[in-house]
């Protein structure tokens, strides 16, 4: 009898049948809650406390990323020389012990503005260096408990996650602030690193090859460090998708943390904004998060149901170009906004549409750039690999975010963002034409 050619193909196994990776998914979705919910706090606390000064609000946004990209460069070495699942629970564990002792220090020792100030900067060091070590950890695990032929799956569960945190925990941070105290939503965050620590200690994985016989001295570190960097620049896609990255976020990262805290608590907070009787100003900066999270989950969800890209340039290039395009329209209808042309409910309404569609195309560039990176990279050198593309992501974050208060102290927020959206586009022209981009 002749062979069929149409033989039914073995179903794809679901990657929430490995163990490991559902105990770093449940990990992941309580730790990021509680990420969420502190940054979403402090960014409005401060700007509360100290009277809408957006330039100390930039400046303490950038002491946090100062912190994370120095001490990121150490995490990759860290995350390659030791087990993985140990650093991130021994992470979350010190994370929740730090901000709950921080919140008694708040609720019984520290009562000035000043005072409070400097504690919160203080906290934003450590709870940075700790993620610095931890997020390189988090990203070299994948590839070591995940089958090749998941990652693209593996990857899109992790978006989908992050898309139903923009969802609800964005609208539930900005619930609870309005409805209770800020110790006791501290309180809250640091129990929820905790919990999120136990999960993270059942993971387990054979991190024999891990082990070096070396002793991890500050000379070896910069050596691995220096590999990592190396290493990188000889897979050119990478090199040019590390670089254009850089400036990527470079010129978004001042509209999400600079323009939008302080759109919020001057424009729609002056403003006779729709259903203002109901709802605080800063549910409005939830519902922003919540769109742009309902995208990124059609996104996500999409993504983890279809076959993984051979090729990944093209969805990342013509995505990050739309994404350029959308901010150049935003633009456009704030300087509406700003001559009393649009109100300020037909903008707020544009904002959600924006961050929906804004949503939708980020994934579509994440993920297939994460998936890129699993597949190209050796797996003994994904930590220190990991912890330099944070660098390339998050490196000029500190400086965008200090100009980015600047811009606004000395530009108002209608001229940030007409630089963030001039540079947004310069920059996905580049990447769009880069030949080396369209290796991955």
């Amino acid at each position: 009898m002749e062979e069929s050619n149409n033989e039914q193909q073995p179903k794809r196994k679901n990657v929430f049948t490995n163990k490991n990776y559902t105990l770093t998914f449940l990990g992941a979705l309580v730790s990021n809650v509680a990420a969420l919910f502190y940054s979403f706090a402090v960014s409005f606390y401060i700007l509360k406390i100290t009277d809408n000064n957006a330039l100390l609000q930039g400046l303490y946004l950038a002491t946090s990323g100062v912190t994370f990209c120095v001490v990121t460069l150490f995490g990759g070495v860290i995350s390659d020389r030791f087990n993985k699942a140990k650093i991130m629970f021994i992470c979350d564990y010190l994370k929740g012990a730090i901000i709950i002792g921080f919140t008694f220090l708040l609720m019984f020792a520290i009562k000035s503005v000043t005072g409070q100030v400097v504690a919160l900067f203080i906290v934003s060091v450590f709870l940075n260096a700790i993620a610095g070590i931890f997020n390189p950890a988090s990203s070299a695990l994948l590839p070591q408990i995940v089958d090749e032929d998941s990652f693209q799956q593996a990857q899109s569960y992790f978006s989908i996650l992050n898309s139903f945190q923009s969802i609800f925990g964005i609208l539930l941070a900005g619930i609870l602030y309005s409805l209770i105290s800020i110790n006791v939503l501290f309180m809250i965050v640091g129990g929820c690193y905790i919990l999120s620590a136990i999960s993270e200690m059942f993971i387990r994985y054979n991190s024999e090859s891990e082990r070096r016989d070396e002793k991890l001295t500050m000379k070896v570190a910069f050596g691995d460090i220096k590999t990592g960097f190396k290493y990188i620049a000889s897979i050119k896609s990478l090199l040019a998708l590390l670089i254009c990255i850089l400036f990527i976020n470079f010129f978004f990262a001042p509209f999400s943390e600079n323009f939008i805290p302080y759109f919020i608590s001057t424009d729609v907070a002056s403003s006779n904004y729709m259903f203002k009787g109901s709802l605080e100003p800063e549910m409005w900066s939830s519902f922003f998060s919540v769109l742009l999270g309902i995208g990124s989950l059609i996104s996500g969800v999409v993504l983890s149901s279809i076959k993984q890209f051979e090729k990944s340039n093209k969805i990342i290039r013509w995505s990050l170009l739309a994404v350029s395009l959308i901010f150049i329209l935003l633009v456009v209808f704030y300087l509406l906004f700003s001559r009393n042309i649009l109100d300020i409910n037909a903008f707020l309404i544009i904002m959600l549409v924006g961050s929906f569609i804004i949503g939708v195309l980020l994934i579509t560039i994440n993920v297939p750039a994460s998936t890129a990176m699993m597949r190209i990279v050796d797996k003994d050198k994904f930590g220190k690999v990991s912890s330099v593309m944070n660098i390339g992501s998050h490196g000029l974050i500190p400086l965008a975010v200090l100009l980015g208060g600047a811009a606004i102290t000395y530009m108002g927020s209608l001229g940030l963002m007409i630089v963030c959206a001039g540079g947004l586009l310069l920059i996905s022209l580049v990447l769009f034409f880069n030949k080396p981009v369209r290796e991955l």
